[in-house]
């Protein structure tokens, strides 16, 4: 930093680099006084802002979109947690920030981060310290963001603790890469290290420009020291700057320089800032610079609004024998394929997780099975899981005599979900209740806000004061208070046959009988001599045959058109109240009918009698604060058996007229107390 502050003494109008993040914001500053562009290829600090050093420069791709990569990656595999071993400077504590917001977004997160300090003086003892307790953590999906010095120490120490085989996920971000470039082929000692890891390069197309540029460069180099990405992107920069300042020119630029005045007045001191002079047409010069567009050896050189290269994208790379084997490319136009990004530029854009592809990969350990990424953690704090004690309905959940185990469809939905999820989640029951009577679900549940629980797994009511101070999961049972009462049966008498029709319908019925008569009377005396006499006769006339027509045995003729229509319809009629007499009273005779007087909550609060309820239910307090029924006609009852007991007693005999209690309690209930039902 001191050797670039000396040279900018001099009349500067660009500087090429710096190769550190650590260092850039610094020389950016003074770049951004002295208005001369900046171009690093090297500093990929994702906090770089053209906002806060409009002259900077970055002319190669950001570590935000390697973080977004490395999220993609993660999430294309299930995996939810990770850990972050950096560089503990600006640039690895930066890259890690945005490693975490991306996975933020996808729903995943950095359980354990940790870094290094960024001096190669590091020993092994503080690396092994450090490894010991990622040994520890649940997570095995671990992503290294640090230098070539410090990530070859980390792998060695992972080796020697045995972190290097099956079931662990090491994600290395392309500083390791541009070793296996720059040095390959490495110490077969050190490949060994290494095998199964993930690691990504800066994607540079494929040209016959890039082939003849590597070939000259062997030729020149006898292939010593070997090119890599960013050795690419330093080629492109000093040609974009060239370009740039050739634009500069013909536009008229001058190269000239004038004196700061806040610089001025510092003369004198150690430093002599006083030597620093502005670049005049810094402006223009930057201005040419983000307008270029050409294309270079890695690509498209072609800045957008936020002065970023365009078209980011990265190859992903698995260490594999004494080489490297790709297995697909990111950009973040279509996100992880198999094909190149330069194809999938042609197409339109599809971001779909169908379409989300990677090759196979041999992890380490040397297995093509894709690792779980976790473990049960040696270290790990179990949940403590409160869970009710019932001595009722234990077919829900209870405790195994003798034992700290549960069992029941709560316990068996709870296990199937833990199962179920992408990561370790260690816990134990704990009982909650005297093992006598059923537990109160409301002290219950405010045992976790207490702290006493950190969950509670049962057949837990969601009601609406519970859901001021705790969240539930979805219902997976049908729910909601219903009414219990017992059944008495009908008994059929002599005047059964009058059951089947309401007194309403029977005097209906007669009237319609009487009207139909009298409306074919009507029709009929003028033409038809069976509906003529003296009046007594007409009166029997039209009794008779209105009610022979319910048997279709009236003997008179109808002669006209409207009374043989009148009387069609209405032998319609007759047969339809025919039929529905006949089966009701057949149902009547033949089936057993069973009744309650109670027909729903309303005519069971009207009442004075008695209403029971399961001990320790929240139906008590609803009953009493919400339907305003009085405490003392409430009945605690603690098993089936005394609800049926109770129910049979009646509230005459010490039982209860009802019991009011949840659905799936009395659904069980009633599979075996069939003379029992639900009302209202």
């Amino acid at each position: 930093m001191v050797e670039a502050l000396r040279y900018m003494a001099t009349d500067v109008v660009a500087i090429i680099g710096p190769q550190c993040s650590v260092v850039a914001p610094i020389i950016s500053h003074v770049a951004s006084e002295l208005r001369f562009p900046l171009l690093s290829f090297a500093a990929t600090d994702p906090t770089l802002s053209s906002l806060q050093f409009p002259f900077f420069v970055r002319t190669a791709q950001s570590d935000l979109y390697q973080m977004t990569a490395v999220a993609d990656i993660i999430d294309h595999y299930g995996w939810k947690e990770v850990i972050a071993i950096f560089i503990d400077d600006d640039w690895g504590r930066n890259g890690v920030s945005a490693l975490n917001d991306k996975l933020a977004e996808r729903r995943c997160k950095i359980s354990y981060k940790v870094g290094i300090q960024p001096d190669s003086s590091v020993t092994q003892g503080a690396i092994m310290d450090i490894l010991v307790k990622v040994a520890l953590m649940q997570s095995r999906i671990v992503v290294l963001h640090l230098n070539q010095i410090v990530g070859f120490k980390v792998f060695s120490v992972a080796n020697h603790l045995g972190m290097m085989g099956n079931g662990y996920v090491w994600i290395a971000t392309d500083w390791l890469s541009l070793v296996l470039d720059s040095e390959s082929p490495l110490p077969s000692e050190t490949m060994d290290k290494i095998q199964g890891v993930l690691t990504l390069r800066q994607h540079t197309p494929d040209s016959d420009r890039k082939r003849a540029f590597f070939a000259r460069w062997n030729r020149i180099t006898g292939g010593s020291p070997q090119l890599n990405a960013y050795g690419l992107y330093a080629y492109d920069t000093v040609w974009l700057l060239a370009n740039s300042l050739d634009a500069f020119f013909n536009q008229g630029g001058v190269i000239s320089f004038s004196n700061d005045s806040r610089i001025s007045s510092m003369a004198g001191s150690a430093l002599h800032l006083e030597a620093m002079s502005i670049f005049d047409d810094g402006v223009l010069l930057l201005k040419n610079i983000l307008l270029s567009d050409f294309v270079g050896l890695t690509g498209p050189l072609k800045f957008n609004s936020d002065r970023s290269l365009i078209l980011p994208a990265y190859d992903i790379i698995n260490v594999l024998g004494t080489g490297i084997r790709q297995i697909g490319y990111w950009s973040n136009y279509s996100g992880l394929s198999t094909v190149s990004p330069e194809t999938l530029y042609t197409r339109p854009q599809n971001r779909s997780s169908a379409n989300q592809k990677l090759y196979s990969v041999i992890w380490p350990g040397e297995t093509l099975s894709k690792p779980r990424g976790w473990v049960f953690p040696n270290n790990g704090k179990l949940l403590r899981i409160g869970v009710p004690n019932r001595v009722s309905y234990k077919e829900f959940v209870s405790q195994i005599r003798g034992t700290d185990m549960f069992k029941g469809f709560c316990i068996d939905v709870f296990t199937a979900a833990v199962n179920l999820l992408p990561y370790a989640v260690p816990y134990k029951f704990i009982s909650f209740g005297d093992g006598r009577k059923n537990p109160s679900y409301t002290e219950l549940v405010n045992k976790i806000t207490a702290g006493e629980f950190d969950a509670v797994v049962g057949d837990i009511a969601i009601v609406t004061n519970r859901t001021r101070i705790v969240d539930f999961t979805q219902p997976y049972v049908s729910s909601g208070l219903v009414i219990v009462a017992r059944l008495e049966k009908e008994r059929s008498g002599a005047w059964a046959f009058l059951q089947p029709f309401s007194r309403r319908m029977w005097i209906v019925t007669g009237s319609f009988f009487l009207i139909v008569g009298i409306v074919v009377w009507i029709l009929e005396h003028r033409i038809n001599d069976e509906f003529r006499g003296p009046p007594k006769q007409q009166v029997i006339t039209i009794l008779w045959f209105s009610f022979s027509t319910m048997f279709f045995a009236h003997r008179e003729n109808t002669m006209s058109t409207l009374g043989r229509l009148v009387l069609l319809v209405w032998l319609f009629v007759v047969l339809i109240i025919n039929s529905s007499y006949t089966a009701s009273l057949t149902s009547i005779l033949t089936v057993e009918h069973l009744s309650s007087p109670i027909k729903g909550i309303q005519s069971l609060a009207a009442t004075n009698e008695p209403i029971g309820y399961q001990e320790g239910s929240f139906a008590e307090r609803y009953l009493s604060e919400e339907l305003n029924i009085s405490r003392s006609r409430l009945v605690s009852l603690g098993s089936p058996e005394a609800y049926a007991l109770a129910l049979k007693r009646g509230p005459g005999n010490g039982g209860v007229a009802a019991v009011v209690d949840e659905r799936p309690y009395v659904e069980l209930f009633l599979s075996s107390q069939c003379t029992f039902k639900v009302v209202g």
